[in-house]
């Protein structure tokens, strides 16, 4: 009876939904942002430091600004609030922190230098558009 007691209170306390959900509205925001090469890549065998990783490129500083904002509203309206942005000002890579999920926005150049899909090849991609 005690384990029931504290499932229900941890489901009263987050009211957030999975990482998973989360993570995918992200990269919904990012695309419909004009974001490219969206990516959804589930971490969670590789590394204990984060469940998912979103990636996206934009085209411009304007650009990769506006994905940033746009995500991190609609993740504030979730009742999450990021815990780390990097890189904003510059904004050849952005990063914001979520801490399941860490959000990489990135500009072509920039992105080819990095690859962080093939440094994390392993990790399998997850389909994430809502809308299909």
């Amino acid at each position: 009876m005690r384990s029931t007691a504290i499932t229900t209170e941890l489901s009263t306390i987050s009211s957030l939904p999975v990482a998973l959900d989360r993570a995918r509205i992200c990269a919904n925001v990012a695309a419909d942002n004009r974001g490219r090469d969206v990516l959804l890549i589930d971490m969670r065998k590789l590394t204990t430091l984060v469940d998912y990783f979103v990636i996206a490129s934009g085209t411009s500083r304007r650009q990769i600004h506006s994905m940033a904002d746009e995500i991190d509203r609609a993740m504030t309206q979730l009742g999450d609030n990021k815990i780390g942005l990097e890189g904003y000002g510059e904004s050849h890579w952005v990063l914001l922190d979520y801490g399941d999920i860490v959000v990489h926005l990135f500009d072509d150049e920039t992105r080819r230098y990095y690859d962080l899909e093939n440094l994390w090849g392993d990790a399998p991609r997850v389909e994430w558009n809502l809308r299909s």
